[in-house]
Order: structure tokens, then C-alpha cells, then sequence
């Protein structure tokens, strides 16, 4: 059974595809070639659900057949998507290809693999102007400490006055150790994610977890 409870504002994408797509996708077995295809697919689904979450506003258009009250989302350059380098590339693209006309924003983190805690080392961000006002999608596909999602967050909130309550935070699979973390930091940051695993092993690796996902994606492992 799926946890739900480490973190007030998580929402799970409710496809029913998941289940198969991650299926293919946790298989050691499965090639890059393959993992490509079916993380595209698990990854479009979540980007429409994250996008989904942010404000809308009824709209009053006219169908072939009559009046019809609508919705519409936040207007497209009012929103920033923001990639974690490198992972947070490839969920960043899923996002673009449903709205092309969203800025980006980049941060690259790396954890120090030499760290017995993992700890993140920011080295590089790079945003729109006018940031601080903008809704904003953050992307990386696994949450396992929470150490660069917070750091991200920081650079985002702290750095840049991006009010956390404008901020959805989008991955693919998640550990409840890093919910509570950032449940802890920023309880105002939506999180909307396909899965919640059971745990992070020694090494902090999500278990079952799939692997490194950007080595996975990129052909690097």
C-alpha cells in the first residue's frame, strides 16, 4: 500500500498506466532504449497532472452546439519550468512538449558521492527575469533525501522571492523520507508524483526504486 501521509500537499498521478509503465521502467532488465519510450509516457502523464494543479479561471467559449463554462490554466508565459541538471532535463521536455511556450529555468546540483549523508553542492542556476513572479514547475524525476530538492527550493524561494505557494514540485518516484523532509522545509511546495516507495537504502538509493534514472535515460550506467 502506497503512503500517502509524509507530506500535507502530495498529489499521485492518477493513471492507471503507471502501474505498467514502471513496471518496464524498475526492470534492470529493460534496455535505455526501451526505458526512453516508457519513461516518455509515464513522464507525459505526470507533467499533465502537475500542470493540472496550478490555478484556473472559468472560461465561456461556444461549441458546435452551444454555450459551454470551461477552464483556463495560468497563461503559459506566466510560468517558469525549472530542471534539476541532468535528470530534471528529460521531465522538463515532457513538460515542454504539452506547453512550448513556458520559460525555463535551470539549476544544477550534484551530491557529493564521497559524503556518507550525500550532501548537494549547488554550482550553477540560471532563470528568467522577473522569476519572483511567476508560477513555477520545478522537475527531477526522483525524490530520495530531499538534499537537492531543498537546495533548489532555496534558490528558488530564498535566492530569488518566489513565493513557495506558487511553486509545484513534479517527479516521478518518490521516498518518504524525502516527503517529510521537504514537508518539514516547505510545506507550501505541491508535490505531485506517480509513485511513493518504501524507503532509501544505505547507499541512499530508492528502493524498489528503479536505479539512476539519468543514467538510465542517457545510456550512462
Amino acid at each position: 500500500m502506497t503512503d500517502t501521509s509524509s507530506h500535507p500537499l502530495l498529489v499521485m498521478s492518477p493513471s492507471k498506466a503507471h502501474g505498467l509503465l514502471f513496471t518496464k521502467m524498475r526492470d534492470k532488465n529493460t534496455s535505455s532504449v526501451d526505458f526512453v519510450y516508457y519513461a516518455k509516457r509515464a513522464m507525459r502523464l505526470v507533467a499533465e497532472d502537475a500542470l493540472a494543479e496550478f490555478p484556473t479561471t472559468i472560461s465561456s467559449i461556444e461549441t458546435p452546439c452551444g454555450p459551454f463554462e470551461g477552464l483556463e490554466s495560468v497563461a503559459p508565459t506566466d510560468l517558469c519550468a525549472v530542471s534539476i541538471v541532468r535528470s530534471g532535463d528529460v521531465l522538463l521536455e515532457s513538460v515542454r512538449e504539452i506547453l512550448p511556450a513556458c520559460k525555463v529555468g535551470k539549476i544544477l546540483i550534484q551530491r557529493d558521492e564521497s559524503h556518507p549523508k550525500k550532501l548537494p553542492k549547488l554550482f550553477y542556476s540560471k532563470f528568467p527575469p522577473g522569476i519572483k513572479d511567476m508560477f513555477v514547475l520545478l522537475c527531477d524525476p526522483m525524490l530520495a533525501t530531499g538534499g537537492s530538492a531543498i537546495t533548489a527550493l532555496d534558490v528558488l524561494v530564498k535566492g530569488n522571492g518566489v513565493d513557495p505557494k506558487k511553486i509545484i514540485f513534479a517527479n516521478m518516484i518518490c521516498a518518504p523520507q524525502g516527503l517529510r523532509v521537504l514537508a518539514a522545509a516547505y510545506p507550501d511546495v505541491k508535490i505531485v508524483t506517480a509513485v511513493v516507495d518504501k524507503e532509501l537504502n544505505d547507499d541512499k538509493f530508492i528502493v524498489p526504486g528503479l536505479g539512476d534514472y539519468g543514467d538510465r535515460f542517457f545510456n550512462t550506467v
